[in-house]
């Protein structure tokens, strides 16, 4: 089906997010596993290394960090594109090259995924070390059962068994 995962470059602790998701899901997997065929990966953020990891994907869900100006630390936004339908993230990446540049060199190479879901989580500490402020880390788990929800929604429209 596709591929899942967080972006992040350096080790901030707003880019921890997708990380702590990745972790969750591979966590409740453990009881009741992903379907087979979803694969669920980080990469650093990189535009050619992320286009290569989903380019024969149906679906990609990215979980990353979002910084916005007025923000408010852990509140989720859902960013979805289809192949045919494309528009730029409203949301900045916290490093240099960011999500909106990677989906603009997949389309530009015909390598988006049939669907991309980007789960963006405004972050409040873009410091260097690790750890998850307080209000970004109440945002794990739900954003981790949103994402499996996600995956099963999709199987079901795509009329794949979950």
């Amino acid at each position: 089906m596709g591929y899942f995962g967080p972006c992040g470059s350096l080790p901030r602790r707003r880019t921890g997010v997708g990380r702590a998701v990745l972790a969750r899901l591979r966590e409740r997997a453990a009881r009741r596993p992903l379907p087979p065929d979803t694969v669920p990966v980080t990469c650093d953020g990189d535009p050619g290394r992320l286009t290569g990891l989903w380019e024969d994907a149906d679906l990609a869900v990215v979980v990353d960090a979002a910084h916005a100006h007025t923000g408010l630390p852990g509140r989720v936004h859902r960013l979805e594109l289809d192949a045919g339908q494309l528009t730029q993230p409203p949301t900045t990446s916290s490093h240099g090259l960011g999500l909106g540049e990677s989906v603009e060199l997949a389309r530009v190479l015909g390598k988006l995924p049939q669907h991309l879901v980007v789960y963006a989580v405004e972050g409040a500490d873009s410091s260097l070390g690790s750890g998850l402020s307080p209000a970004v880390a109440a945002a794990v788990e739900p954003l981790a059962r949103t994402v499996e929800l996600e995956i099963a929604r999709y199987r079901l429209i795509a009329g794949r068994p979950a």
